[in-house]
């Protein structure tokens, strides 16, 4: 007879209501079949976050009184199943197979090309920034670095997103980037500027790479003697260029439709956009010309080229 929609539904229920006590009634076999045909039963995220994490956690193992080679079978079983879960859907299994494979040498690196093959078309940024923080806390910074810079390349982030979830993510790449050395500061620094058009976000990420040297605190915690990066040359001279121009096309965004309530708030940003400048060698002369310019588009806005004046000259 042919199970119907409505049994297997129930089935289904049924199975995560037993696996989700851990049932004692379930025997090792029978874990084993279900994980085995689990497609038949579960979605991958059903098969991983339920049924895989169960059969692998310390209350089965208690429970069912399972011996050293009960629990290896199974702890295989369960890895090759969440394995095969982040090749169905790697945007909500990869990172729990990840986890799930850690103390498997083999099984985790499988999982973490399953991730790598994914990135470019399967998930999100925030999927793979999610998961390179999770390689940075496992210990495996480059293959951090490697995701983040992945990440990067889905990422838009425009002028007026100063509030974006993804800014604390950008931030923390070009962080570990500017930890691991210059070679992967300079490699990040293209990708952030072709994906990051905010100004604030841009002059943030400035700041802190010239505060201290490229991989200043190398493995092993190990200070090198290295020097600060100069301005003048890339790659933060890009980044640089970068953050002058968004503050430009952020200034022309907002001067389009801006009202009086606002003028206060935009005199700030400017005072800001003049900070980042002035890193420039020739900021000073670039900042005069740019208010000049301001002065003479929109001369019509009198009451704010006024404040303008006020404050810049």
């Amino acid at each position: 007879m042919r199970m119907t929609l409505s049994t297997l539904n129930w089935r289904r229920r049924e199975m995560v209501r037993r696996l989700g006590i851990c049932g004692t009634e379930v025997g090792v076999y029978a874990l084993d079949s279900i994980m085995q045909n689990w497609f038949t039963l579960f979605t991958p995220t059903e098969a991983t976050s339920i049924v895989a994490t169960t059969v692998m956690s310390n209350s089965t193992i208690v429970r069912l009184h399972l011996d050293c080679h009960q629990q290896e079978k199974l702890a295989g079983s369960a890895r090759t199943l969440a394995l095969q879960c982040a090749m169905k859907d790697p945007q909500n299994c990869a990172l729990s197979a990840l986890t799930l494979c850690e103390k498997d040498h083999i099984a985790f690196e499988t999982a973490y090309q399953i991730v790598l093959d994914a990135a470019t078309a399967g998930m999100s940024y925030s999927q793979l920034f999610t998961i390179a923080r999770y390689m940075e806390h496992r210990g495996y910074p480059m293959r951090a670095y490697k995701l983040a810079t992945l990440a990067m390349t889905h990422l838009n982030l425009s002028y007026n997103q100063d509030t974006h979830p993804a800014i604390n993510d950008v931030l923390w790449a070009c962080a570990l980037s500017h930890s691991l050395g210059k070679n992967e500061l300079a490699a990040i620094i293209p990708l952030v500027v072709k994906s990051v058009k905010c100004a604030t976000v841009l002059s943030d990420i400035l700041r802190r790479c010239t505060l201290t040297t490229p991989g200043m605190v190398g493995l092993h915690g190990r200070r090198n003697s290295g020097k600060l990066m100069s301005l003048d040359k890339a790659p933060l001279r890009q980044l640089l260029d970068a953050t002058i121009g968004a503050y430009i096309n952020t200034t022309h965004s907002r001067l389009t439709h801006i009202s009086p309530r606002h003028y206060s708030e935009f005199i700030e940003f400017l005072s800001k956009a003049r900070e980042t400048f002035l890193m420039a060698h020739d900021g000073h002369i670039q900042f005069t010309q740019f208010i000049d310019n301001l002065k003479q588009i929109y001369k019509g806005k009198k009451k704010l080229m006024m404040l303008v004046r006020e404050r810049f000259g």
